[in-house]
């Protein structure tokens, strides 16, 4: 019986200190930095002000794919952009189509995205998050204004980036 009492308390000891360890790691993983643009996972800034900013710099010229789910806009699309300005967009699915029926005018640019990001932060939105490309560009924006109102959730994943396209 005290081999038994033994061992559990051998147990317990190495237990308290694997958890003491373990809690010291995290606790100075945590300490100290931001992630920086080309992190790829999610960044959603505690506090948000207006001094949060994406660093990445949008190119004059690029394509890209983006997937869009909102209220607003909904669909797949394969979208040019020229001097900064969206040139053309082609939807890749019915709803991309549909969609574009007025025009490219209703899909945005990454640096559109970037900035409803940004204004999201500034206002205090409940979810103001993106993930971010080991290029550095941002590759999944997901916005949630206010948490318990309806239909204001938005997601829009950038795929198949190109500069200077």
């Amino acid at each position: 019986m005290t081999l038994v009492r033994l061992r559990s308390r051998a147990r317990s000891v190495l237990l308290a200190a694997v958890l003491v360890a373990g809690t010291t790691g995290v606790t100075a993983g945590c300490e100290g930095g931001t992630a920086s643009p080309e992190a790829t996972g999610r960044e959603s800034p505690g506090g948000t002000t207006a001094a949060n900013k994406v660093m990445w710099r949008e190119p004059a010229s690029y394509v890209y794919t983006l997937t869009a789910t909102s209220q607003v806009l909904t669909g797949r699309f394969r979208v040019t952009v020229r001097d900064g300005e969206v040139a053309d967009a082609v939807g890749l699915d019915g709803d991309g189509r549909k969609a574009l029926a007025d025009g490219p005018g209703r899909v945005p640019s990454i640096g559109d995205l970037i900035d409803r990001l940004e204004s999201a932060w500034r206002e205090g939105a409940d979810t103001a998050e993106a993930e971010y490309a080991p290029d550095g560009h941002p590759s999944r924006i997901t916005l949630d204004p206010a948490e318990n109102a309806i239909d204001d959730e938005a997601e829009y994943v950038i795929g198949a980036f190109e500069a200077g396209g």
